[in-house]
Parts: C-alpha cells; structure tokens; sequence
C-alpha cells in the first residue's frame, strides 16, 4: 500500500492529468511550475506501461503532489452497456488497488465521444454499472464529462448515481450537472513542463461543487 493520507481535495488547488508516465525530475517539475495534484490512467481491461505503476505513484507522491485515477475511455463512437460498465468498473478498482492507492481516493470514469444515437438508456446503465463496481470496491467513483457523453446535464444529474462532476475542456454547457455542478474544471495544458508537452497533460482546478462537494485524493 502507498504512503499517504486520504483527504478533501482543497478549493483552488491547480493539478493536471497525464496520459504519459513521470519521471522524479518531471513530477519536481510540475510542483514548480505552482501544481499540487495529479490524475494519471489506469487501464480498461490490462495495464499497459504508459499506464499508472506503483513506482510512479510513489515518485508521484513523494514529490508532494496528491494523486488520483481516471480510466481511459474507448475510441470515439463507441457503444456503452452496463455489460462493459460492470467490467471496466471492477478493472479500474482492481487496477487502483494493485497501484497501492486505498480505500476513499476518487477514480475517475471517463465520459466521452459516445457513438451517435446510443440510447440514454444504455449509457445510464454503463455508468451505474461502472459506479456500483468502483464503490463496491471502497473507492469514490467520479465521472469526467466530456463531448458527446450521450447525457443532458438534466440525465446526468438526475439519472447517475454519481455525486463527484469532471468538466472537460471541451465540455458544452447543456452537459452541466445542475445543480450539483463541477467538483474539478479542465482547462488545455499550459506550455512544456519537464520535456511534457501540452499533447500529453491537461489542467485542472479543483473546486466545491453546488452541494459543497469536492473529489477525495491521496497525498503524503
């Protein structure tokens, strides 16, 4: 198990995800550069090696940001069922758990790019299916909401058991879980960091949402 405490997420923090493994000098890296936390992926169905590994976690932590997981999400116009929610959910507590983060952290699903047509319906039960998994698991599901999630802020809201809102950079407004709102705003990287350029990193900041609620992560 990693070193570390869970705890809430501050207001105001600035992070970044990363779709590409850190170096120690690359984490020192992103701490000077004003960032406090980071969100780095965990695989579908395996771990690949760009993925989330226990070493990187710990380099991660040690460089004082706090950390979280997100799952990747299938190519553009893919088709959610609550079949592939029960399975990607199981993997992404099972892969979080075999990094060492525990119990409470926030993970991620990524919501995005949903094939044209797919009915509400579906994509609802993916997402509770993915839910039911994660918390079964003692982690705190979250979902990243991206273009084209195939929800209406309304659905999104209302028909989810999820309470914990990732806006995309490239998020639209009718796609705005009101009135729970965003826990965590995604903006485009901001310049090279550490050899990292802005294909590989986006930014974040981490705010209370219209309940008062906020992501839970891991930090030393």
């Amino acid at each position: 198990m990693l070193s570390g405490t869970v705890a809430a997420a501050q207001p105001g923090a600035r992070g970044f995800d990363a779709n590409t493994p850190l170096s120690d000098a690359q984490a020192q890296a992103f701490v000077q550069a004003g960032y406090t936390f980071c969100l780095r992926y965990v695989g579908r169905t395996e771990m690949k090696s760009t993925d989330l590994s226990a070493a990187e976690a710990q380099r991660i932590l040690n460089a004082g940001l706090a950390l979280m997981t997100v799952q990747h999400v299938l190519n553009p116009g893919w088709n959610p069922t609550q079949a592939l929610g029960q399975e990607y959910g199981a993997n992404a507590a099972a892969f979080t758990k075999q990094i060492g983060l525990p119990p409470g952290v926030s993970v991620w699903l990524d919501l995005e790019c949903v094939a044209d047509g797919t009915a509400a319906s579906d994509v609802v039960a993916y997402c509770n299916a993915w839910y039911d998994q994660v918390a079964a698991a003692g982690y705190l599901p979250g979902l990243y909401v991206g273009y084209a999630p195939g929800l209406s802020g309304q659905q999104l809201y209302g028909k989810l058991k999820f309470k914990n809102y990732w806006a995309a950079y490239n998020v639209d407004g009718v796609s705005n879980p009101s009135p729970r709102g965003w826990q965590m705003v995604q903006s485009e990287g901001h310049g090279t960091i550490g050899g990292i350029t802005t294909q590989a990193y986006d930014a974040d900041v981490i705010q209370q949402d219209g309940k008062g609620g906020v992501p839970m992560w891991l930090k030393v």
